[in-house]
């Protein structure tokens, strides 16, 4: 059996780029070892993990919006196996969904773990396949501290993976990392009651984000019922009858520290994976970071071998990976594939929602650029203000002399979606008057958008 392009890995890069091959004409075949398609996104990351938040944002709302609204009655009761039969349900709709795709462009699956032994050739259990081009879409684990051992099995000490199926909620919850991944979960299980903690090695929230964010999002969620510990660095956890203790030293000096726990998650990153591949043997280059190194149409040293995803560099995003994969399957092609790095959006699904997307006021500044911001409160925004939701803010930077927009921070209700008109506004070099100057439908939440552009300018009007 031989193929135009053979993708190892069915997660959003790899299936979206299959997809895309297959449209442009190319027989393709896909590689995944799982029993379902989607990859870590769809199995145990961005969406069970957005199922479980929407529940228990169901959950608060009930708790303490609903009487003030006039909806009285009884707080609902929480069935924790229920709720997690409810996240099993979505991730299986959309896992399908993948699976109808497959088969709908013609896509084989070649269901086992990959290895490539030469050039043009892809090795999946017993057979041996060839094609002439292989994406290397493999995907990202997550990622550990020394003195911390994870044991998903256990419950106690978990990873993202180990944390969607606790076999119950916890008392006492220390997640060791402020960032995306670790406050989404955090907040799944505050709101669901337990006492949760957020240990971070760093002074802030969300490293490297807008500071005027970090500082609103982290009172927010202590105003939520998570306590936060910064500038602390973790030396190792301790399990004894079912508990854990988690020890830390502060990076300012003094005495270490130990919090009590039922369960640890760790929430400390992810790390390139292609295990079994290979890479050594085949002579491909990594990066000192163990990253697969591509040059700029994602091809590797090794030709007709190319590389997307989490396991190349760039942010460890879906999106960021489904781009990359449309993008070399078009250079596969023969056309030209387009990424542009300088507008990805990130987005925290706590509520508020947290989005960005382009360069920070800081990084421009220390870069010497001439900006302007303009900053517009949801206190200001009329549908915010209906739903209960005015906390947070719209930041939007733009270069001085030009007008340009160079980059944009949210937080506030659907950030993740209203980031996507700052991101088009960036695509075709659009200024802040540009957004200012067009007509928002009233209430809207995305009207905050206009207001900041506005504060560009001469101001905001109702600011």
């Amino acid at each position: 059996m031989s193929y135009d392009v053979i993708i190892i890995g069915a997660g959003p890069g790899g299936y979206v780029s299959a997809v895309r091959c297959a449209q442009l004409g190319l027989k393709t075949a896909i590689v995944e070892g799982r029993d379902t398609l989607g990859g870590t996104c769809l199995n145990v990351g961005c969406i069970p993990s957005k199922a479980l938040l929407h529940a228990t944002h169901q959950l608060h709302e009930a708790e303490h919006n609903f009487a003030k609204m006039g909806l009285k009655g009884k707080s609902p009761s929480v069935d924790w196996n229920q709720m997690k039969s409810y996240k099993d349900e979505v991730i299986g709709q959309n896992t399908g969904g993948i699976e109808f795709l497959m088969k709908k462009n013609k896509i084989d699956w070649l269901k086992g773990w990959a290895s490539i032994p030469a050039a043009g050739q892809v090795k999946v259990g017993d057979d041996t396949y060839a094609t002439k081009n292989i994406v290397i879409a493999s995907g990202s684990v997550p990622s550990s501290l020394p003195g911390v051992a994870v044991d998903n099995d256990k419950g106690i000490v978990v990873d993202s993976t180990g944390a969607l199926e606790l076999p119950k909620i916890p008392k006492k919850m220390v997640v060791i990392g402020a960032g995306v991944i670790g406050l989404e979960l955090g907040s799944v299980y505050a709101r669901l009651g337990a006492e949760v903690t957020v240990v971070e090695y760093m002074d802030a929230v969300c490293p490297g984000m807008d500071k005027d964010v970090q500082r609103a999002f982290k009172k927010i969620l202590e105003k939520q019922g998570l306590s936060f510990v910064m500038g602390a660095a973790v030396q190792g956890v301790e399990t004894k009858g079912g508990k854990a203790k988690v020890s830390y030293q502060p990076k300012k000096g003094g005495d270490a520290e130990v919090i009590d726990a039922d369960v640890v998650l760790v929430a400390t990153g992810r790390k390139p994976y292609a295990e079994g591949l290979g890479l050594d043997t085949l002579g491909i280059k990594l990066t000192e970071r163990g990253q697969i190194a591509t040059d700029a149409k994602w091809a590797t040293n090794v030709p007709g071998v190319y590389a997307i995803g989490d396991v190349i560099e760039g942010p460890m995003l879906a999106h960021k990976a489904e781009d990359e994969g449309m993008a070399v399957a078009d250079v596969i092609a023969g056309k030209h594939g387009h990424v542009n790095y300088g507008v990805i959006p990130g987005v925290v699904y706590t509520t508020p929602e947290v989005a960005t997307v382009g360069a920070t006021e800081d990084a421009l500044k220390a870069e010497g650029r001439n900006i302007k911001v303009g900053k517009f409160s949801f206190m200001g925004n009329g549908r915010a203000k209906a739903v209960g939701q005015a906390d947070g803010f719209v930041k939007l930077i733009a270069d001085k002399e030009t007008d340009r927009v160079l980059g944009a921070a949210i937080i506030g209700p659907a950030a993740g979606d209203m980031i996507h008109e700052i991101c088009v506004a960036m695509e075709f070099g659009a200024s802040a008057e540009d957004i200012a100057l067009t007509c928002h439908a009233h209430p809207t939440y995305s009207e905050a958008v206009r207001e900041a552009a506005l504060a560009c300018g001469d101001g905001a009007i109702h600011a």
